[in-house]
């Protein structure tokens, strides 16, 4: 099993910026990509960015540009970092791992962090 932890969301003014953290427990050492997600209300989880465990990023085209993936292999801990933040930027923010399992892949899912956009 994997337990992922989020923090840092919260109240942001549009322009402004937010750093996300997702610390990963358990059977963290065959943890493969990792990813962020959010859902807005009414609408359904999109992939925000994804990274692999050899640090290669992928992002969604509204978000490129504006945000980074990292992790740190070491911490187990992914982060986002989320610059010139915008009203449709908000969103519950997920932590998503993903792990090899025999001819499957388990997904792991953290708690969600609230992000609010807002003047």
């Amino acid at each position: 099993q994997v337990q992922l932890v989020e923090s840092g969301g919260g109240l942001v003014q549009p322009g402004g910026s937010l750093r996300l953290s997702c610390a990963a427990s358990g059977s963290t050492f065959s943890i493969s990509t990792m990813a962020w997600y959010r859902q807005a209300p009414g609408k359904q989880r999109d992939m925000v960015a994804r990274i692999t465990s050899g640090g290669t990023p992928n992002y969604a085209d509204s978000v490129k540009g504006r945000f980074t993936i990292s992790r740190d292999n070491a911490k187990n801990t992914v982060y986002l970092q989320m610059n010139t933040l915008k009203p449709e930027d908000t969103a519950v923010y997920y932590c998503n791992a993903e792990r090899p399992f025999f001819h499957t892949t388990l997904n792991y899912w953290g708690q969600g962090t609230q992000v609010t956009v807002s003047s």
